[in-house]
């Protein structure tokens, strides 16, 4: 059933309760519009950084940003509302001085939002919250074997094993998913990578277990065929799939507010449009994260991480 949404032509949008999207609190969604499609909640997070924080306040600024969100996809010609039922889940809880504990609340709290159908969308937060997120997704989906198939858009790996003593960050979120089974390394694809490596262990490792690796450079060579290829076994098998945003793929002139910046990356036209392709994909999950937004005075990163958050919706519409 589709989400009522608050009309901006009768109430202004600088107006009310500020939820992403403007869509209903997650409370507040009355039987006739369940089951919830979509149940997107924020993770202010940021103990797993390496470099700069303050990703803690990005579910805030992404809200903020989203009120200027319009529901009708002009590309794919729907209104994303009146397909789809949509909500605001709140903020999860976490553990501030702890990246493992707050993975186990964020998971625990994700378990029980929407319904049992209901996809989650984590709003972070630096990268590690994906980790509760995957997990929350995997066990909702009934436990796949083997885990399930990744989409990863980032400029990192974050297939790290061990920074400065610890397994837990946000270097090695995917590392840790993969051993727990919750990913499917050989149905897992990172797109946009780039930049210099601190060492080649973390694309080794990515490579030896199965992953696909398309670096941005990639991406203008023969990248484009390697993801058409991996898209269409995705299609074709419609195994349930997970997809992880990370800011940091768009060059930071276009994406500035983020704490682990990488020069040379994707516009946010090119971000958007590399989005849209991923449509017919059994897109089960997903999050945005790594949004700094004291990084950005202007506020751009928060505005396109807030259209990401509407495209990934979008897919599914």
């Amino acid at each position: 059933m589709p989400t009522t949404l608050v009309d901006s032509r009768v109430n202004p949008r600088f107006a009310g309760l500020c939820t992403f999207c403007r869509w209903p609190r997650l409370a507040d969604v009355v039987a006739e519009h369940r089951p919830v499609d979509w149940v997107a909640y924020g993770v202010p997070f940021d103990g797993g950084v390496t470099y700069r924080p303050g990703a803690r306040f990005g579910p805030r600024a992404i809200r903020e940003a989203s009120q200027y969100v319009k529901p009708f996809h002009l590309e794919f010609g729907v209104n994303v509302a009146e397909r789809l039922s949509l909500a605001d889940g709140g903020d999860a809880p976490v553990k501030p001085f702890d990246v493992r504990d707050t993975a186990e609340a964020v998971a625990s709290f994700a378990a029980g939002l929407g319904d049992p159908t209901s996809r989650l969308l984590a709003v972070g937060g630096d990268h590690s919250i994906a980790y509760a997120n995957i997990k929350a997704t995997w066990e909702r989906q009934g436990r796949p074997s083997g885990g399930l198939s990744l989409i990863h858009l980032d400029s990192h790996l974050d297939t790290v094993d061990v920074i400065w003593g610890e397994k837990w960050s946000h270097g090695s979120v995917f590392r840790r998913a993969i051993e727990d089974g919750l990913v499917d390394p050989r149905r897992m694809i990172s797109i946009g990578v780039k930049g210099p490596l601190n060492t080649g262990a973390d694309l080794d490792y990515a490579r030896s277990v199965g992953a696909t690796v398309i670096t941005y450079e990639q991406m203008f060579r023969d990248g484009q065929q390697t993801l058409a290829q991996f898209l269409k076994h995705q299609v074709e098998e419609k195994r349930p799939s997970y997809l992880t945003f990370d800011i940091d793929v768009v060059d930071p002139a276009y994406a500035p507010g983020t704490g682990t910046p990488s020069v040379g990356g994707f516009t946010s036209a090119e971000a958007l449009a590399l989005l849209r392709r991923l449509r017919g994909v059994n897109l089960v999950g997903a999050d945005v994260v790594e949004v700094l937004p004291d990084r950005d005075p202007a506020g751009i990163t928060s505005l396109l991480a807030a259209h990401v958050l509407f495209e990934i919706i979008a897919l599914t519409a």
